[in-house]
Protein backbone atom coordinates (compact mmCIF):
# COMPACT_ATOMS: atom_id res chain seq x y z
CA UNK A 1 0.00 0.00 0.00
CA UNK A 2 2.24 2.04 0.78
CA UNK A 3 4.50 1.60 -2.29
CA UNK A 4 1.54 2.41 -4.20
CA UNK A 5 0.81 5.78 -2.28
CA UNK A 6 4.54 6.91 -2.97
CA UNK A 7 4.23 5.72 -6.47
CA UNK A 8 0.94 8.20 -6.97
CA UNK A 9 2.66 11.13 -5.43
CA UNK A 10 5.65 11.13 -7.83
CA UNK A 11 3.56 10.74 -10.02
CA UNK A 12 1.07 13.69 -9.55
CA UNK A 13 4.52 15.88 -8.58
CA UNK A 14 5.47 15.87 -11.94
CA UNK A 15 3.18 18.17 -13.41
CA UNK A 16 1.85 21.43 -12.28
CA UNK A 17 -1.55 22.10 -11.62
CA UNK A 18 -4.23 19.61 -11.98
CA UNK A 19 -4.37 18.59 -15.66
CA UNK A 20 -7.20 15.98 -15.90
CA UNK A 21 -6.86 13.87 -18.93
CA UNK A 22 -9.27 14.97 -21.67
CA UNK A 23 -11.77 11.80 -23.10
CA UNK A 24 -11.06 11.81 -26.98
CA UNK A 25 -13.92 13.60 -29.11
CA UNK A 26 -12.16 13.31 -33.15
CA UNK A 27 -15.58 14.02 -34.38
CA UNK A 28 -16.89 17.14 -32.27
CA UNK A 29 -16.88 20.14 -33.88
CA UNK A 30 -13.88 22.11 -33.74
CA UNK A 31 -14.15 25.65 -31.59
CA UNK A 32 -12.53 29.29 -33.09
CA UNK A 33 -9.72 30.18 -30.68
CA UNK A 34 -9.83 32.97 -28.77
CA UNK A 35 -7.98 36.09 -29.93
CA UNK A 36 -5.74 37.55 -27.60
CA UNK A 37 -2.96 40.38 -27.81
CA UNK A 38 0.09 39.96 -25.67
CA UNK A 39 3.04 41.52 -25.07
CA UNK A 40 6.65 39.73 -25.75
CA UNK A 41 9.39 40.33 -23.60
CA UNK A 42 10.74 43.21 -25.32
CA UNK A 43 6.93 44.64 -25.01
CA UNK A 44 6.02 44.54 -28.75
CA UNK A 45 2.37 42.86 -29.04
CA UNK A 46 1.59 39.96 -30.51
CA UNK A 47 -2.03 39.14 -31.53
CA UNK A 48 -3.02 35.77 -32.48
CA UNK A 49 -5.08 36.63 -35.13
CA UNK A 50 -2.50 38.23 -36.81
CA UNK A 51 -1.08 34.87 -37.82
CA UNK A 52 -3.66 33.45 -39.65
CA UNK A 53 -2.49 31.44 -42.47
CA UNK A 54 0.11 29.18 -40.38
CA UNK A 55 -0.45 26.72 -37.76
CA UNK A 56 0.48 28.47 -34.23
CA UNK A 57 1.51 26.22 -31.13
CA UNK A 58 0.65 28.08 -27.69
CA UNK A 59 1.93 26.47 -24.75
CA UNK A 60 1.25 27.61 -21.11
CA UNK A 61 3.82 27.88 -18.73
CA UNK A 62 5.36 28.94 -15.61
CA UNK A 63 8.57 29.53 -14.51
CA UNK A 64 7.57 27.93 -10.75
CA UNK A 65 6.30 24.95 -12.87
CA UNK A 66 9.61 22.21 -12.68
CA UNK A 67 8.10 20.11 -16.10
CA UNK A 68 7.81 22.83 -18.28
CA UNK A 69 11.96 22.77 -18.31
CA UNK A 70 11.45 19.42 -19.87
CA UNK A 71 9.44 21.09 -22.83
CA UNK A 72 11.62 23.80 -23.73
CA UNK A 73 14.29 21.94 -25.44
CA UNK A 74 11.30 19.76 -27.12
CA UNK A 75 9.69 22.84 -28.55
CA UNK A 76 13.17 24.66 -29.29
CA UNK A 77 13.70 21.40 -31.69
CA UNK A 78 10.59 21.73 -33.31
CA UNK A 79 11.11 25.55 -33.97
CA UNK A 80 14.27 25.10 -35.77
CA UNK A 81 12.69 22.47 -38.32
CA UNK A 82 10.19 24.92 -38.90
CA UNK A 83 12.26 27.64 -39.41
CA UNK A 84 12.91 27.56 -42.94
CA UNK A 85 9.46 26.65 -44.05
CA UNK A 86 7.85 29.49 -42.08
CA UNK A 87 5.20 27.45 -41.65
CA UNK A 88 4.96 27.37 -37.69
CA UNK A 89 4.72 30.17 -35.11
CA UNK A 90 5.28 28.58 -31.54
CA UNK A 91 4.25 31.00 -28.58
CA UNK A 92 5.33 30.42 -25.41
CA UNK A 93 2.44 31.87 -23.32
CA UNK A 94 3.93 32.71 -19.42
CA UNK A 95 0.81 32.32 -16.87
CA UNK A 96 3.81 33.98 -14.21
CA UNK A 97 2.53 37.03 -11.80
CA UNK A 98 5.49 38.51 -10.99
CA UNK A 99 5.95 39.62 -14.85
CA UNK A 100 8.98 39.89 -17.01
CA UNK A 101 11.62 40.38 -14.25
CA UNK A 102 11.31 37.00 -13.30
CA UNK A 103 10.31 35.61 -16.63
CA UNK A 104 13.26 37.12 -18.60
CA UNK A 105 16.13 35.58 -16.32
CA UNK A 106 14.27 32.29 -16.39
CA UNK A 107 14.28 32.49 -20.86
CA UNK A 108 17.52 33.14 -20.48
CA UNK A 109 18.67 30.27 -18.39
CA UNK A 110 17.12 27.79 -20.44
CA UNK A 111 17.66 29.14 -23.75
CA UNK A 112 14.19 29.22 -25.39
CA UNK A 113 14.55 30.21 -28.80
CA UNK A 114 10.73 31.12 -29.91
CA UNK A 115 8.65 34.16 -28.61
CA UNK A 116 7.61 34.39 -25.19
CA UNK A 117 4.91 36.27 -24.41
CA UNK A 118 3.39 37.40 -21.13
CA UNK A 119 -0.28 35.88 -20.16
CA UNK A 120 -2.17 34.88 -17.21
CA UNK A 121 -3.91 31.84 -15.97
CA UNK A 122 -7.60 33.22 -16.66
CA UNK A 123 -6.44 33.10 -20.27
CA UNK A 124 -4.77 29.35 -19.90
CA UNK A 125 -7.81 28.32 -18.56
CA UNK A 126 -10.32 29.81 -21.46
CA UNK A 127 -7.75 28.03 -24.12
CA UNK A 128 -8.78 24.56 -21.93
CA UNK A 129 -5.26 24.52 -19.91
CA UNK A 130 -6.16 22.51 -16.69
CA UNK A 131 -2.45 22.48 -15.72
CA UNK A 132 0.90 23.26 -16.53
CA UNK A 133 2.81 22.47 -19.08
CA UNK A 134 -0.40 22.87 -21.58
CA UNK A 135 -0.20 23.22 -25.60
CA UNK A 136 -2.96 24.07 -27.80
CA UNK A 137 -2.78 23.31 -31.86
CA UNK A 138 -4.11 25.90 -33.74
CA UNK A 139 -4.94 25.52 -37.02
CA UNK A 140 -3.88 27.95 -39.83
CA UNK A 141 -7.97 28.74 -40.38
CA UNK A 142 -7.95 29.87 -36.78
CA UNK A 143 -9.40 26.56 -35.30
CA UNK A 144 -8.44 25.06 -31.78
CA UNK A 145 -7.37 21.81 -33.50
CA UNK A 146 -6.36 19.92 -30.23
CA UNK A 147 -4.98 20.51 -26.27
CA UNK A 148 -2.48 18.53 -24.46
CA UNK A 149 -1.64 18.79 -20.83
CA UNK A 150 1.27 17.32 -19.92
CA UNK A 151 5.17 17.52 -21.72
CA UNK A 152 4.78 15.88 -25.20
CA UNK A 153 8.70 15.57 -26.94
CA UNK A 154 9.62 16.54 -30.24
CA UNK A 155 8.34 13.11 -32.62
CA UNK A 156 4.90 13.96 -31.21
CA UNK A 157 4.80 17.23 -31.50
CA UNK A 158 5.39 16.92 -35.56
CA UNK A 159 2.15 14.91 -35.62
CA UNK A 160 0.49 17.14 -33.99
CA UNK A 161 1.20 20.50 -35.65
CA UNK A 162 0.91 18.22 -39.06
CA UNK A 163 -2.52 17.09 -38.29
CA UNK A 164 -3.71 20.67 -37.30
CA UNK A 165 -1.95 22.01 -40.70
CA UNK A 166 -3.83 19.70 -42.01
CA UNK A 167 -7.20 20.41 -44.84
CA UNK A 168 -10.58 21.99 -42.70
CA UNK A 169 -13.39 19.53 -42.58
CA UNK A 170 -16.82 20.49 -44.11
CA UNK A 171 -18.19 23.70 -42.68
CA UNK A 172 -21.28 21.73 -41.21
CA UNK A 173 -18.25 20.73 -38.33
CA UNK A 174 -17.01 23.96 -37.98
CA UNK A 175 -19.11 26.73 -35.35
CA UNK A 176 -19.48 29.34 -37.74
CA UNK A 177 -18.98 31.99 -34.97
CA UNK A 178 -16.68 32.82 -32.25
CA UNK A 179 -17.49 31.18 -28.96
CA UNK A 180 -16.33 31.91 -25.26
CA UNK A 181 -16.99 28.05 -24.63
CA UNK A 182 -14.34 26.47 -22.74
CA UNK A 183 -12.74 24.38 -25.76
CA UNK A 184 -11.21 21.30 -23.73
CA UNK A 185 -14.32 19.65 -24.28
CA UNK A 186 -14.63 20.21 -28.45
CA UNK A 187 -11.14 20.17 -29.55
CA UNK A 188 -9.30 17.08 -30.29
CA UNK A 189 -7.35 16.07 -26.96
CA UNK A 190 -4.19 13.82 -27.10
CA UNK A 191 -2.33 12.05 -24.26
CA UNK A 192 1.69 12.60 -23.61
CA UNK A 193 3.28 10.62 -21.39
CA UNK A 194 2.94 13.06 -18.67
CA UNK A 195 -0.81 12.98 -18.74
CA UNK A 196 -0.74 8.74 -19.09
CA UNK A 197 1.39 9.09 -15.62
CA UNK A 198 -1.25 11.11 -13.94
CA UNK A 199 -4.00 8.77 -14.95
CA UNK A 200 -1.90 5.77 -13.61
CA UNK A 201 -1.42 7.93 -10.35
CA UNK A 202 -4.91 8.18 -10.21
CA UNK A 203 -6.11 4.51 -10.18
CA UNK A 204 -2.95 3.57 -8.37
CA UNK A 205 -3.95 5.97 -5.59
CA UNK A 206 -7.73 4.94 -5.57
CA UNK A 207 -6.89 0.52 -4.72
Amino acid sequence: MRARWTLALLLLAAACGDPQPEPRAEQAARVPAPDFTLPDLGGDPVQLSSLRGKTVLLDFWATWCPPCVYQVPELNELWAAHAGADDLVILGISVDIDGVEVVEPWVREYGVEYTIVMGDEALAREFGALGFPSLVAISPDGFIDSIHAGVIEYDELEEVVTEAAGPPPPESAQASEPTRRNPSREARAWRGPMTRGIELAAATSGR
